[in-house]
């Protein structure tokens, strides 16, 4: 995280600058943070600089893109919903599977209403399932979706097409703009849902429960407390 937001405030000093694209290296694109980071000793320090992180991404001027295959979970996947566009493989799969350890992501609850709505929202955080691009594509989440072998072609196409014609500076504002009311939504909202995380949620047995029974490799017995 530290390094994405040096290489972030350092290329929004280079004026000519139009577009970012996130990837992962590899197959997949990220699968967030590790399961050990959400243990109670831990999670008070990562999840703070984790939605800051966040907000970085946000603000950043420069219009960004996230080019995702194979399996895009956790923060990962709320990293790509932080970014303006979306591009995966037919074959990708996306989500927030927080639930099924008993705990929930914040990040996602801000933004994957407000760019598909509080039914697939719903539908994704509370279920923790991995969803393939298409059907997110469907529900407004995903931007383009590309056939398996042809994501970076097809990214290049919308570069080329989309982006490069245009402005660096008048790109820059217009992001600004558009993405004025997420940003404001955001700001209202994070510091609500990480008391929520990390005061009511952490004081509960089940959040506990399901991250050492994870850690333990055995199917969490819930107390429902």
């Amino acid at each position: 995280m530290k390094e994405i937001s040096q290489a972030l405030r350092e290329l929004e000093k280079i004026p000519n600058k139009k577009l970012l694209i996130f990837r992962g290296e590899g197959k997949g694109f990220c699968y967030g943070a590790s399961v050990e980071e959400h243990l109670p000793e831990r999670v008070r320090e990562m999840l703070p600089k984790f939605n800051n992180f966040i907000a970085k991404i946000l603000s950043c001027e420069i219009p960004t893109l996230a080019r995702v295959s194979g399996l895009c979970l956790g923060g990962g996947f709320e990293l790509a919903l932080a970014c303006n566009f979306i591009f995966a493989e037919k074959s990708a799969k996306l989500g927030v599977p927080e639930i099924q350890l008993g705990v929930f992501p914040p990040v996602a609850c801000i933004l994957a209403p407000l760019r598909g709505g509080d039914s697939i929202s719903s539908q994704v955080i509370l279920t923790g399932g991995n969803f393939l691009a298409p059907y997110l594509f469907d529900r407004g989440i995903v931007t383009t979706v590309a056939e398996d072998g042809e994501l970076d072609s097809v990214c290049d196409k919308f570069v080329v097409k989309s982006i490069l014609p245009k402005s660096a500076s008048s790109l820059r504002i217009a992001n600004r703009a558009a993405r004025m009311v997420t940003i404001a939504k955001y700001e209202e909202f994070i510091g609500k849902l990480e008391a929520l995380y990390l005061k009511d949620l952490m004081s509960t047995k089940d959040a506990v429960l399901g991250i050492t029974s994870f850690l333990a490799k055995k199917t969490p017995q819930w107390t429902n407390a």
